[in-house]
């Protein structure tokens, strides 16, 4: 079915859906810390509106409250707690990444591939109107996995971890119409926990080993 002859509201959710999808692409094409975590600010932005349109076309008004977690979490509390960090730890030289980036731009290209695959029998078999978001929730999910393996900061591997829950929660908003709200709440929680953990995890590595840069924990040595 093409996509005009979808009705608007579906049309403004699967615009919603690629646009979250290209920012998972920029994600992992970013060279500066400070300019990912900026791109993973606009990723919630996009998750805030897409979650609103679901709200709204399904008559789901307990997804409004799910947006302004989003909105609270993932567009001003975790980026600004990541911008601090990155000021006070002072690292804000380029994110390394393993193997070429023109290859790992083709691998996240084929994980889109596999992810549309995977998701066709399911979205044959569900009635809901965003049955489509399906893969590209997975997608995202992969993405994200896919940025915490090429990374070698500590500080961009959590982006990725972040990056992979909005692929989550994004399926579940836009697949099954959302959580319970106490199920919501609690991810909420613990993501925002996370967040300050990560932050003190942080400090801790930077103290112990002077970097960020996990290969480092890899050569280490037990000494007897």
């Amino acid at each position: 079915m093409q996509l005009s002859a979808l009705p608007l509201s579906e049309q403004m959710i699967l615009t919603a859906a690629a646009l979250i999808l290209f920012t998972s692409f920029l994600l992992l094409a970013q060279t500066r810390i400070v300019t990912l975590i900026h791109t993973f600010a606009w990723q919630g932005g996009l998750l805030f509106v897409a979650t609103v349109l679901v709200a709204l076309t399904s008559g789901r008004h307990h997804l409004l409250i799910s947006a302004l977690m989003t909105l609270g979490l993932k567009v001003i509390f975790i980026p600004w707690q990541l911008r601090r960090l990155v000021v006070r730890l002072d690292i804000r030289r380029e994110v390394e990444t393993v193997g070429s980036s023109s290859l790992i731009m083709i691998g996240a290209g084929a994980l889109v591939l596999f992810s549309y695959y995977v998701a066709l029998p399911i979205r044959e078999l569900s009635l809901l109107a965003t049955r489509n978001t399906i893969a590209v929730s997975l997608a995202v999910i992969l993405i994200g996995m896919l940025m915490i393996i090429t990374r070698r900061k500590a500080v961009a591997q959590v982006i990725g971890f972040m990056s992979m829950e909005n692929g989550l929660f994004f399926a579940a908003v836009a697949a099954t119409y959302g959580m319970p709200m106490v199920v919501e709440l609690g991810v909420a929680f613990d993501v925002m926990v996370a967040a300050i953990l990560f932050g003190i995890f942080f400090f801790q590595i930077r103290s112990g080993f002077g970097s960020l840069n996990v290969d480092r924990l890899n050569r280490l040595n037990e000494v007897d």
